[in-house]
């Protein structure tokens, strides 16, 4: 894939090392720098602590712009400093603090520079915004491995994107790149939905159903919502990607698959292991490399140019020249709740709306926001209201689809998770397209 460096961008963080002053650790002191580092009683942590009272995966330290970043990872008995148990700080100067029964001492060091490489973008993703650029450099640094990645983010964050673009700047770009989406699977389902079954393995099985490893083999599966995986399977999951080898449920035999693996999450996994609903040992093995992908709100300055990539993707590269001003102002003083997710939504509704003229895309914002002019209650019944408010969600919603997929029923219904039918049925309520397409 094209990664265009425009420029050198330069980043100073503060670090420093962190001592083991009293306990066992499988170090003396650690360094901590821009990466994360991890300190817990699981042999995989970074500084590994022989302290019974300290928890599998107990605490993480970074350097950061602001200092040393220390942050709880949701420990049983809790990170202190003195008598106070911190939840999340950043350290500059000499601190003694607690985990367990250990002291561990932080001695900071100078500032250090760090490069950023102002890249315009990664594949489909752009960005100029230092958060992304980070983000941009260390999936062009992972996408030539064959490294494990978890992708960090809210939820509409684009992880999914992220995923795609690693895979297309791979070895395995060639390959398959298959979606198993883990938030949507029944528990009672999940050995099955990620490795096979054989006919007649259970009630119900009344085809053999094909694994998706078996799918991806020699490329890229990607398990979105991993941290939605039952406990009970969890442990199934990680011997599949110890051996590189699955069993269908059902069948006595193994069958070897060659895959890289990238997986995704909303959830704060390290304190999902804490409270025992992940597992640690799963947990190191998805997360060699870790991207943190920053929420839209914290990275306004992107908006022009993914408005622009929005665009062009929709098929209108010149409809950008025609948005106003003060409605690119008032995108940038929103909260987007939803993310970029939310960003392509008012966009496709724009342009959907607006074929001609100037561009107001901030109006399309209005459902999303409480004002007082938007208050559906005067002079109306609660039920006339909500009626009012579920149509207009609706055209808008069914009109953003219909925008993105050219309007092609079977791929609208497979993102809106609806029958062909019921689609149909929508389009043609709201008048949107040709609902006999598709």
């Amino acid at each position: 894939m094209e990664n265009t460096i425009v420029a050198k961008g330069r980043l100073e963080v503060r670090g420093g090392t962190l001592t083991v002053k009293k306990g066992v650790g499988n170090k003396p002191h650690i360094e901590i720098g821009p990466e994360i580092t991890v300190i817990g009683r699981n042999e995989a942590c970074d500084l590994v602590l022989d302290d019974k009272r300290v928890s599998a995966v107990h605490v993480e330290l970074v350097a950061t712009e602001r200092g040393v970043r220390v942050r709880d990872l949701g420990s049983r008995n809790g990170t202190f400093l003195g008598d106070t148990r911190i939840g999340e700080v950043y350290l500059l100067k000499p601190t003694l603090f607690t985990v367990g029964e250990s002291l561990l001492e932080f001695s900071p060091t100078g500032p250090e520079t760090v490069d950023i490489p102002d890249v315009a973008g990664f594949g489909p993703l752009v960005g100029s915004s230092a958060g992304m650029r980070a983000v941009f450099e260390r999936c062009r640094k992972a996408a030539p491995t064959e490294l494990t990645v978890l992708i960090l983010g809210e939820t509409g964050c684009g992880k999914e994107l992220v995923a795609q673009a690693i895979h297309q700047a791979s070895m395995r770009a060639n390959k398959p790149f298959v979606v198993v989406d883990c938030g949507a699977i029944p528990p009672s389902l999940a050995e099955s939905a990620l490795f096979g079954h054989e006919r007649g393995s259970f009630t119900g099985a009344v085809d053999k159903r094909v694994s998706p490893f078996v799918e991806a083999d020699g490329g890229t599966i990607f398990l979105d919502e991993l941290g939605e995986l039952p406990v009970d399977v969890q442990p199934k999951l990680l011997r599949a990607l110890a051996e590189q080898r699955i069993k269908s449920v059902g069948s006595n035999n193994y069958r070897p698959v060659n895959v890289r693996v990238i997986a995704a999450t909303r959830r704060d996994l390290v304190r999902e292991v804490n409270a025992g609903t992940f597992r640690s040992d799963l947990y190191f093995r998805v997360a060699q490399l870790r991207v943190e992908l920053p929420p839209l709100r914290e990275r306004l300055e992107d908006i022009p140019a993914l408005v622009r990539k929005m665009m062009h993707d929709i098929g209108d590269k010149d409809a950008y020249g025609r948005i106003t001003s003060d409605s690119l102002e008032r995108l940038m003083r929103h909260d987007w709740p939803g993310n970029v997710r939310e960003l392509r939504n008012v966009v496709s509704v724009a342009l959907a709306f607006g074929k001609e003229g100037p561009l107001d895309l901030a109006q399309h914002l209005a459902p999303l926001v409480a004002s007082s002019d938007s208050t559906p209650t005067r002079g109306r019944t609660f039920q006339d209201a909500k009626r009012d408010v579920l149509a207009r969600f609706e055209r808008e919603y069914f009109t953003a689809l219909y925008a993105e997929c050219s309007g092609n029923v079977s791929e609208i219904g497979r993102r809106a998770a609806m029958e062909r039918a019921h689609v149909r049925g929508y389009l043609r309520r709201h008048g949107i397209g040709d609902p006999k397409a598709g």
